[in-house]
């Protein structure tokens, strides 16, 4: 960060090397912008999520990602589940048998996409430059906007907020992350369902939990995660949402994307 941004954030957040590395137990982590940069998974993230697991340490993408994205991350990396859709839903391989756990039953998620399908037209109609986000085919359970992934030059904040205001007068949720904007309609999110997945899988609540866990994001549909965790944690990204955010995050480290990761993973296993 530069000098002007470190002072901005100064009053609340503090640097990752001040976080309590000594009980965790559980990394909780966003996909995109986190342990990714300019839109790739870089070695030094898939790296650090390696050494973690190594370590013996859970690893839990949570992520506003598709379920087919959240299939083969279960599948193929080292991580004890994975989060996907915002929250509608988590995916864990566990004894070479997959599961899938989901925050409603196939009836209701037929019907909330007839009604995100009428959101999809009224955007794609009246908000000039966006797109259906590309990886629309293999969600299950809500409608992402793209505004910054393949839409170049990306939207302006102003527009975004247009998007956000269309979901919501349909009565769906809305959340802005560092590419999409995703809605769904449901009373879940991010946290809700890494409270059910820690209590569930590992039989511990989150607040039992606090002293074992760490968050890491980069975007305000963070927020939540920021609040709740103790050990809520971002990268450097987080500069450009600063306006945004209500929740900040305790803890920014020194670099962004998934080199920002690498250095909580360092912090961790030093």
């Amino acid at each position: 960060m530069s000098l002007v941004e470190s002072d901005i954030m100064s009053t609340t957040m503090k640097a990752i090397t001040e976080l309590d590395k000594t009980k965790v137990q559980f990394v909780f982590t966003d996909i995109d912008d986190t342990l990714t940069l300019d839109g790739r998974l870089i070695p030094e993230a898939f790296s650090a999520i390696w050494r973690l697991y190594e370590k013996g340490i859970q690893i839990v993408p949570v992520t506003g990602r598709p379920a087919g994205w959240c299939e083969l991350i279960a599948r193929q990396w080292p991580v004890a589940g994975v989060i996907g859709e915002n929250g509608g839903l988590y995916f864990r391989l566990h004894n070479n048998e997959m599961q899938r756990h989901f925050v409603t039953n196939a009836n209701t998620m037929r019907d909330n996409q007839r009604r995100l399908d009428k959101i999809r037209a009224e955007v794609l109609d009246t908000v000039s430059g966006s797109k259906l986000a590309s990886d629309q085919f293999c969600r299950m359970m809500d409608l992402a906007i793209d505004f910054a992934e393949d839409v170049k030059p990306p939207l302006r904040m102003d527009e975004v907020d247009r998007i956000v205001k269309i979901f919501e007068k349909h009565g769906a949720v809305a959340k802005v992350s560092s590419i999409h904007v995703n809605g769904w309609y449901g009373k879940y999110d991010k946290l809700s369902m890494c409270q059910h997945f820690l209590i569930k899988e590992f039989k511990i609540t989150l607040k039992e939990a606090q002293s074992k866990s760490v968050f890491i994001g980069d975007s305000p549909n963070d927020e939540p995660m920021f609040k709740a965790f103790d050990n809520s944690v971002a990268v450097s990204n987080i500069i450009k949402f600063k306006d945004k955010l209500k929740d900040k995050p305790k803890y920014v480290t020194d670099s962004e994307g998934g080199l920002g990761f690498a250095e909580l993973a360092n912090h961790i296993l030093s």
